[in-house]
């Protein structure tokens, strides 16, 4: 893809979002914007994303990769087709959004949920949406890699799929983590090998080893919010069209 979200850099730890009731009508600029577009209606847009619990980034005026991200899940919880032109469609929803599917009703208070059909992650945080972002799982497609690993090269093959289940989050790196598979940034794990981590590059279709790929912006949030030993739900399967 020409853009990718989530290729922000990573500069220091960055404060948690606050995520503020949205009960006031609002009326939205409904000026079609494509990414790249500057101006008062995408400062407009990445402020009304930030305050449903989308991270668009810094509300700077700039559509651009981490803003699209943002939209890309917002789409997607929102039963719009994820592009990056904001038009009627989007403009509309934004006025009178919709909340995420609860994957696990008896879940607990605070958990992760992940719903491979949508690629988007939710946190929530006392019983509240805190999080909402687009990811992209395993790709599904089985591979086999040969990699300089603990000193020699090994080769390694796998399924690439993120399994469904429940799980709980275990141990976590800070920064730039090396796995025998790539580069991961500030990995949160949940099952064995498998991570929430930032990637340069995040999709729209499933495209990891079998990780839960999130931008970085998200991904320098996110280990401020998701304590060890906290419940992360997998639900879902990706259909590619």
């Amino acid at each position: 893809m020409s853009s990718t979200p989530g290729a922000a850099g990573a500069k220091g730890p960055a404060k948690a979002p606050v995520t503020a009731p949205v009960t006031a009508p609002v009326t939205a600029p409904r000026k079609t914007l494509k990414l790249g577009a500057k101006g008062t209606s995408v400062t407009w847009l990445q402020r009304r994303l930030a305050a449903l619990g989308y991270l668009p980034g810094k509300a700077d005026g700039r559509y651009g990769g981490t803003t699209l991200a943002a939209v890309w899940a917002f789409q997607k919880v929102n039963g719009i087709a994820p592009t990056s032109t904001i038009a009627r469609r989007t403009w509309e929803a934004l006025e009178q959004p919709k909340t995420p599917k609860v994957l696990v009703g008896n879940g607990k208070p605070t958990r992760a949920e992940v719903n491979l059909t949508k690629q988007i992650m939710v946190l929530y945080v006392d019983g509240q949406a805190r999080l909402i972002t687009h990811i992209s799982s395993g790709s599904g497609v089985p591979y086999c890699e040969t990699t300089t690993w603990q000193g020699k090269e090994q080769r390694f093959c796998g399924s690439a799929r993120t399994p469904t289940g429940d799980f709980r989050t275990t141990w976590r790196a800070s920064g730039w983590h090396k796995s025998y598979l790539g580069q991961l940034y500030n990995p949160i794990f949940f099952n064995g090998g498998i991570a929430f981590h930032g990637a340069l590059s995040v999709p729209l279709s499933p495209a990891s080893h079998g990780c839960v790929r999130m931008p970085m912006n998200v991904a320098e949030v996110l280990p401020g919010l998701l304590g060890k030993g906290v419940p992360v739900h997998v639900r879902g399967a990706f259909r590619r069209a």
